[in-house]
C-alpha cells in the first residue's frame, strides 16, 4: 500500500479506532490500557458500562484523561499521562498491580503492537534493529495474564508494509495471546479459524484481503 493510500478517506484516525476498542468492551470487565494509543481508550468509555480501568504504576479505578484544572501530576497513568478517578478508585504498590496483572484478573487489556500473527502472536517491544530502545515494560505480564488481549494499531508500516502479518518478524512478546486487532482500516478477530474481518474502513474487504495476503 502506497504512503499516498494512507490517507484513505474513510479510514479511522486514533479517535475512530480508540471508540470501537471501547464499544467493545463487556460491560463490568476489569481492563488494563497500555502504553500509548491504548490510554485514548479511556475517554470513550460509557459511564454506565461499569468497565473498571487498571494501572500497571497502581491504580484501580481510573477514569479519562485529566483537562485543564483536573490535573493533577501526582495522578497519572502508567505513561505518566495525567488521568482522573472514578469514584471507589484505589491505589496500591506495584508489585500488588502485577500480581493483579499475572494473577489472571483483568478480563481485557488493549496493547499497540508493532506486529501481530495471524495466529495472534504478539511483537510489541523491540523492532530489532540496532540501537533501539527495548521497551518491553509490563507487556509481557499482561499478554499472559489477561483473559482478552486487544490490539490497536495502524494497519500498516510509514513504508506501507503489512503490520498483521503470517508469522512475526520482530521478537516476540507472546504466543497466540491476541483475540481482535482493531486498525485504521479494519478490526479483526483471530482465533482457531484463522483471521477474521470483522468490519473495514476506507477499503473493500477484498482488496484489504489482497494487501494482507489473506
Amino acid at each position: 500500500m502506497s504512503g499516498a493510500n494512507r490517507r484513505t478517506p474513510g479510514r479511522l484516525d486514533r479517535a475512530g479506532i480508540a471508540k470501537l476498542v471501547a464499544a467493545d468492551i463487556p460491560p463490568g470487565s476489569y481492563v488494563n490500557l497500555g502504553i500509548g494509543q491504548p490510554t485514548l481508550v479511556a475517554d470513550y468509555l460509557a459511564p454506565d458500562a461499569g468497565v473498571i480501568l487498571h494501572t500497571e504504576n497502581g491504580m484501580l479505578g481510573m477514569g479519562r484523561a485529566a483537562q485543564d484544572d483536573e490535573v493533577d501530576h501526582d495522578l497519572i497513568n502508567a505513561g505518566k499521562v495525567p488521568v482522573t478517578e472514578t469514584p471507589g478508585a484505589s491505589y496500591f504498590h506495584h508489585a500488588d498491580s502485577f500480581a493483579m496483572m499475572r494473577g489472571g484478573h483483568l478480563d481485557v487489556c488493549v496493547l499497540g503492537a508493532f506486529q501481530v500473527s495471524f495466529d495472534g502472536d504478539l511483537a510489541n517491544w523491540h523492532t530489532g534493529k540496532p540501537g533501539a530502545i527495548p521497551a518491553v515494560g509490563g507487556a509481557m505480564d499482561l499478554a499472559i495474564g489477561a483473559k482478552q488481549v486487544y490490539v490497536m494499531m495502524t494497519l500498516f508500516t510509514e513504508a506501507g508494509v503489512p503490520k498483521l502479518v503470517p508469522s512475526c518478524t520482530y521478537p516476540l512478546t507472546g504466543l497466540r495471546c491476541v483475540s481482535r486487532v482493531y486498525t485504521d482500516y479494519g478490526v479483526f478477530a483471530l482465533g482457531g479459524n484463522g483471521v477474521e474481518i470483522r468490519e473495514t474502513h476506507g477499503i473493500e474487504e477484498p482488496d484489504l484481503r489482497d494487501e494482507l495476503g489473506l
